[in-house]
């Protein structure tokens, strides 16, 4: 299966070298560019695409508003967001926004083609160390809960076993290491995740994290509520 990608960037020199590196892949085809979300939204009116590359800063709309705009489309492609810029900032907000990832411009080609690659098949492409360390920074700015745990409709679907796997993914574990400490597969795991994404109405497990900080289930630098 070929994956349809767009290309968001008001530089057209790096559209082009993106466009070169990707053209050159058999599974990859570049169908659409924009130099600016306001352009971005209305090409996707008009061409299927499965993953965005978005740029952040832009004239007129800014990337990660065009993620939260393109995001809340029923059917909308993943976006994997790419900046020149390596502040906290610009990814704990894209992440919010919906964006199943997060990467600098400067990332070495296989990176860039195995993160497209892994958003297209539903993954999230922030290491679990990484969007760890964004929400225990920026965690204070959420609404959370204070003194236990809050009560919340869409958490009350989960059993007891998937809320357990939700806390483990939150605190950034892998679903191997998961695994290991509570003693299951990896398959299984995987399996409690995709529950978890689909009783929640999550994209992937970056939002499951964002949730679970949200909803006050885990504090910034530590595990669990008690």
């Amino acid at each position: 299966m070929t994956i349809r990608l767009m290309l968001v960037d008001d530089q057209v020199l790096l559209r082009t070298g993106f466009r070169m590196v990707l053209a050159a892949q058999p599974d990859m085809e570049v169908v659409a560019e924009a130099g600016d979300g306001v352009e971005a939204l209305q090409v996707l009116r008009s061409t299927a695409v499965d993953v965005v590359l978005m740029d952040v800063r832009m004239p007129k709309l800014d990337g990660v508003e065009a993620t939260r705009r393109i995001c809340a489309e029923p059917g909308a492609p993943r976006v994997l967001i790419l900046t020149t810029f390596d502040l906290d900032e610009y990814a704990f907000s894209g992440l919010k926004a919906g964006a199943s990832g997060f990467m600098l411009k400067d990332v070495p080609p296989g990176e860039l083609l195995a993160a497209i690659r892994a958003v297209h098949s539903g993954d999230a492409v922030v290491a679990p160390s990484t969007t760890r360390r964004l929400l225990d920074r920026f965690s204070p700015m959420l609404p959370s809960g204070t003194g236990g745990q809050p009560e919340h409709k869409a958490l009350s679907r989960l059993t007891d076993r998937e809320r357990e796997v939700m806390l483990l993914v939150a605190q950034g574990l892998s679903n191997g290491e998961i695994a290991a400490r509570l003693v299951l597969s990896e398959a299984t795991v995987k399996t409690h995740v995709g529950r978890i994404l689909t009783k929640l109405e999550l994209r992937d497990r970056v939002q499951v994290v964002v949730l679970a900080y949200e909803t006050g289930l885990v504090r910034a630098g530590s595990g669990p509520l008690p």
